[in-house]
């Protein structure tokens, strides 16, 4: 039975993926959700008998009035938010070059504007408590780059770029930040979660080319459980001490090593000439 005390848990894109998963675990261990997408109904079994716990919301993120409506209506249900999950996003394939306009500004609305609206709709509640956790979905894609998936990374490392000042802003006010980095997942995101420019240049046969072709390859084999996936994220924010980055799954930890690796001997490779262009006497 939950209870006045019990945290609130606000979520996007709760449709599909981790945001289905993270639903399904968070109400069987007794917290409170509002759960939401841009067609509630399929949202119904979720909360087939959480009706006390959970609400469902119509919540598209590139829709202000959604965003406003959505947020109004689960603080007046439940009187608080205390973790915003901005789960909601996808991707796109195309080498830099294919990418088409109306596409790639629709996926930023989505994955960068729409975070962020979201966002500032639920920070007067949590700054009004002086407490609540932003979780930002980010991706491996959001620390390191591949062929195909260049706007996809572009909007993910803006993700990283924002979380990363929210969190110096916010941690006065007692609202912490988490940002998830998940490595490829047994989700839809690799099949019909994903999009793909119609403009197909043949010179990229090799590398955005290739990178489609074992993108489409390895939908539904990721090594990655959504299930595990979205139990780490709810450990992570309940932690005494959760951390800022959370990476997910093997193969996101082993790039972001092998990224941190190749970073730092380039720089030191670089040194003399990173210092060489101070003024001389600077810092003295």
């Amino acid at each position: 039975m939950t209870n006045l005390e019990t945290p609130v848990w606000f979520i996007t894109g709760c449709s599909t993926g981790f945001g289905r998963e993270l639903v399904k675990l968070l109400l069987g261990q007794g917290y409170r959700v509002a759960a939401t997408a841009r067609d509630p109904a399929k949202l119904g079994d979720l909360i087939e008998g959480f009706e006390e716990s959970a609400l469902t919301l119509c919540l598209d993120v590139t829709d202000k009035a959604t965003v406003q409506t959505a947020v109004a209506a689960a603080n007046a249900r439940f009187g608080q938010i205390d973790v915003l999950v901005n789960n909601a996003g996808y991707g796109y394939l195309a080498a830099i070059e294919e990418g088409e306009d109306a596409p790639v500004r629709q996926m930023f609305e989505t994955n960068v504007f729409g975070l962020i609206e979201v966002t500032k709709a639920v920070l007067p509640f949590m700054r009004l408590k002086r407490r609540g956790h932003i979780v930002n979905l980010s991706s491996i894609g959001g620390l390191v780059s591949f062929a195909a998936t260049g706007y996809y990374h572009a909007t993910k490392f803006a993700v990283e770029g924002l979380s990363g000042s929210l969190r110096v802003e916010l941690a006065p006010l007692g609202i912490k930040v988490l940002v998830v980095e998940p490595g490829p997942f047994r989700t839809d995101f690799a099949g019909r979660s994903i999009a793909a420019s119609k403009t197909v240049i043949a010179d990229y046969a090799a590398t955005a080319g290739e990178r489609r072709r074992q993108t489409y390859a390895r939908d539904g084999l990721q090594q990655g459980d959504p299930v595990r996936a979205a139990q780490a994220i709810i450990d992570a924010v309940a932690a005494p001490n959760p951390p800022f980055h959370l990476l997910l799954g093997a193969p996101a930890l082993d790039l972001a090593r092998q990224d941190l690796e190749a970073k730092k001997q380039e720089f030191d490779a670089w040194e003399p000439t990173t210092i060489g262009a101070d003024f001389p006497d600077a810092g003295k």
